[in-house]
């Protein structure tokens, strides 16, 4: 059991880390008072899908299947990786976690 969850949440990780766009890319971040809805639909959505946000990208994985939780969400979005631009210096620690949290709530819902 304890390899099964290990390999789910390694698949997870290297999922996302593959989508995002180039590092060119700019992203605006949202205001500080914006939910994790609003700051997802302005700096996610165009890459990822996200069923509750109407998010239908299709350059980063389907949030909505893999269903990741706050943790690995906030790691990835601060970090980045594959495709995906780090948001470290981007967004605030707030919107991060905001993010994170919108996303593990409402993923596969």
């Amino acid at each position: 059991m304890k390899l099964r969850v290990s390999l789910a949440a390694l698949t997870a990780a290297v999922a996302i880390a593959g989508c995002g766009g180039d590092a060119t890319e700019e992203h605006t971040p949202a205001a500080p008072a914006a939910g994790g809805k609003d700051l997802f639909a302005k700096n996610c959505s165009s890459c990822h899908t996200l069923a509750a946000a109407g998010a239908a990208g299709k350059v980063g994985p389907n949030l909505d299947q893999l269903r990741p939780g706050p943790d690995l969400v906030t790691s990835q979005v601060i970090n980045g990786g594959g495709g995906m631009p780090a948001f470290k210096g981007k967004l605030s620690d707030a919107q991060i976690n905001q993010i994170a949290d919108y996303v593990s709530e409402n993923a596969g819902k």
